[in-house]
């Protein structure tokens, strides 16, 4: 098992792409038990921010993980304060316009919380999600075309 903290997996991410492989190390060796701290959460989220693409399980895995350490990890539980609220709202938006993984997360949090202190959240979660870039998007959907099917 490799025993290395989430500062590290961080920085090695080669060429802002985050594979099946680096996931499954993810939640395998260095986060086995979910988020443990804010710090975590925030790396995560800073992660999802710099990278250009990722597997498709990472969305899934990023906001499953931070619904579950924000509303079930801290305290008071299943309450998001507004402490907390401001914290993530910040976490989420970075220092630029959220990601769409960001506003799946805030939508989760407001269907799985059982109250909130501060309305931060659900402003971020009601606007519209834009879906991230693919670069090869095109160019597969252009020669998918060329066979006579319309998958754009």
């Amino acid at each position: 098992m490799t025993n290395i903290s989430l500062i590290e997996f961080t920085n090695k991410i080669q060429k802002k792409r985050i594979s099946f492989g680096d996931l499954q190390r993810l939640r395998r060796d260095i986060l086995p038990d979910g988020i443990g701290c804010r710090d975590e959460a925030e790396l995560l989220l800073g992660l999802d921010r710099h990278v250009a693409r990722a597997d498709f399980a990472w969305s899934d895995f990023l906001v499953a993980a931070i619904v579950q350490f924000v509303v079930w990890a801290e305290r008071p539980t299943g309450i998001v304060d507004s402490d907390t609220a401001l914290w993530l709202a910040g976490a989420l938006t970075g220092k630029g316009a959220p990601t769409r993984t960001a506003r799946l997360i805030a939508r989760e949090i407001v269907e799985e919380a059982q109250t909130f202190e501060n309305d931060a959240l659900a402003a971020l979660a009601a606007a519209p999600a834009k879906p991230r870039a693919r670069p090869d998007r095109g160019r597969h959907l252009a020669e998918l075309n060329r066979c006579g099917t319309d998958f754009s």
